[in-house]
Formats: structure tokens, C-alpha cells, sequence
């Protein structure tokens, strides 16, 4: 029995020996869940558009340069809380989530418009995974596909331009070092450490920059969006302020006394989530 514990330990050590050469992004999840074993949590989602296209999802706009976004744009059952940006080529290229004015209460005000942007009678906003002057530009071969994974570096959109969008540091070290704006929260187990944008503890909520960061072995894997409005879709989690402090250090009293559930959504880069995201 202890040979048999023994061999299954040793099992992952060796495979990263020999498969080193593998993507460090080998997968795209959402939908964080305290139950690890629940289909709705830590959901599959697809990286190309083939595969996509299996799965239900539709396309819902091609790329077009005149948006204030880049991609193929696909969304799956009418359900725009997770929109797939593909690159021409069909591979994944980045990530929304939008949000119909109907059911936002106000939300968002006009200080986050932008990185919202309006999107018919939605607002919406947008992260990428590659350069977005690639995506309708050219796009990933399959070779760059397969080396590279899910994508080469996180890009957060912040203006109507999504050429202006910014890269995020892939190290923590970095982060900290040459990126103060960004405000160190809490390491949360299935997560990873969080990082916030300019939070203080007086700051006024509409000022509020609704992304974090997720860091797991110094190694930025992982995002997510926060926005202080209770929406719908199961894509989401609905975190209540007397749990705040969980993931945030010395939190806005803004967000201590919000009465309505948020509505979150963690965004992993890897397969490996349950297990391996512990900061």
C-alpha cells in the first residue's frame, strides 16, 4: 500500500519532467465553488472555435475593427455573462462579460464607462490573452496555438481603444515592485492571492475598478471580474459583504456596506485548479 501512495505522489513530479515543454495555460475555467465536484463550478470552457461550435456555442458578431473590442465573439443559450473572443483562426483570443441595462440597478455608473463599453442594450466589458492587435489581424497559427496554450499574457482593456489595453505583469514580484495601483488582498484556497485595483479604505465605490488578480506560485494564472450589482446568470458567484474581508485587506467601507450581493466570476487560465491554486 505505501509503494502503491508512494507511485501516485511520484506520478505528477515525473510528468513535469517529462512534459515540461507543455503550455503553462493548458485551460480556460470559470465559475468559482466551494463544492469542487459541482458541474456548475470551475466550468470547461472552450479554445477553439471547432470546439466551441460542438458545444452550442453561437457566434454573435465577427471581428471587426470599428468595435471597441477585438474577436469572433461566441456565446452559449443567449447567455452573455461569458462572451469567447476566437482569433480569425479560431483560437481563444480572450474573454467578456456583459451585462443587460435592464438588470443592472444604475450599474455601471459613468466613471467605469469605460473599461464598460455599450454593447447594444448590454454593457460590456473585455480582457484578452494575446495582443489584441493580433486577434483579427492574423491571428495564431496551430503551432503557436499548441506551444502557447490558452495565451501569452493577460491584457486587460481600459479605454475605447483595445491597442491601449494593459498587459499585467506574469510575475507577482513585478506586480508589487513597479505596480503599486494594484492593492494586495488575500490568499484564498481554489483562488490564489488576490490583488485589487487602488482600493482604499474611504474610496468612493463608483471609483471602484471592477477586475482582480489571481497569482498562484508567484505566477498570475487566473482573473476575475467584481461588480457591485446582483445579476442572474449561474455564471456567476454572489459573494455577500460579510465576506469581503476574505479576500480583501482592510476593505472599502463602501463595499462593507453594500445590501446586495455582488456578482463575481473567477476566470483560471489552467485544468489544475482545485488542487493546485493555494498561492
Amino acid at each position: 500500500m505505501l509503494k502503491f501512495v508512494l507511485l501516485v505522489c511520484l506520478v505528477p513530479t515525473v510528468s513535469a519532467w517529462f512534459f515540461s515543454d507543455s503550455p503553462e495555460w493548458d485551460g480556460l475555467r470559470v465559475t468559482f465553488g466551494l463544492n469542487p465536484f459541482d458541474s456548475d463550478h470551475f466550468d470547461r470552457l472552450p479554445r477553439t472555435v471547432e470546439d466551441a461550435t460542438g458545444d452550442g456555442w453561437t457566434l454573435i458578431e465577427s471581428c471587426d475593427v470599428t468595435k471597441p473590442w477585438r474577436g469572433e465573439r461566441y456565446a452559449l443559450g443567449g447567455d452573455y455573462a461569458v462572451i469567447l473572443l476566437f482569433d480569425v483562426n479560431g483560437y481563444i483570443a480572450g474573454i467578456q462579460t456583459s451585462i443587460p441595462n435592464n438588470q443592472a440597478n444604475g450599474y455601471p455608473r459613468n466613471t467605469l464607462r469605460p473599461p464598460f463599453m455599450v454593447d447594444g442594450d448590454r454593457y460590456t466589458i473585455s480582457a484578452y490573452f494575446v495582443d489584441p492587435s493580433i486577434i483579427c489581424a492574423g491571428g495564431r497559427t496551430a503551432s503557436d496555438f499548441n506551444t502557447q496554450g490558452t495565451g501569452t499574457g493577460l491584457y486587460l482593456q481600459r479605454t475605447e481603444n483595445p491597442l491601449d489595453s494593459e498587459r499585467i505583469p506574469t510575475d507577482q514580484t513585478d506586480l508589487v515592485q513597479n505596480h503599486p495601483e494594484w492593492t494586495e488582498g488575500k490568499c484564498f484556497w481554489s483562488m490564489g492571492k488576490h490583488y485589487w485595483y487602488n482600493l482604499t479604505p474611504d474610496m468612493n465605490c463608483e471609483d471602484y475598478y471592477p477586475v482582480f488578480l489571481l497569482y498562484n506560485d508567484r505566477k498570475v494564472n487566473a482573473f476575475g471580474w467584481a461588480m457591485l450589482t446582483d445579476l442572474s446568470s449561474e455564471r456567476y458567484e454572489h459573494p455577500t459583504a460579510d465576506v469581503i474581508n476574505l479576500f480583501i485587506k482592510n476593505p472599502p467601507q463602501c463595499l462593507i456596506g453594500q445590501t446586495e450581493p455582488m456578482s463575481t466570476m473567477h476566470i483560471y487560465f489552467t485544468n489544475s485548479v482545485r488542487w493546485s491554486n493555494r498561492c
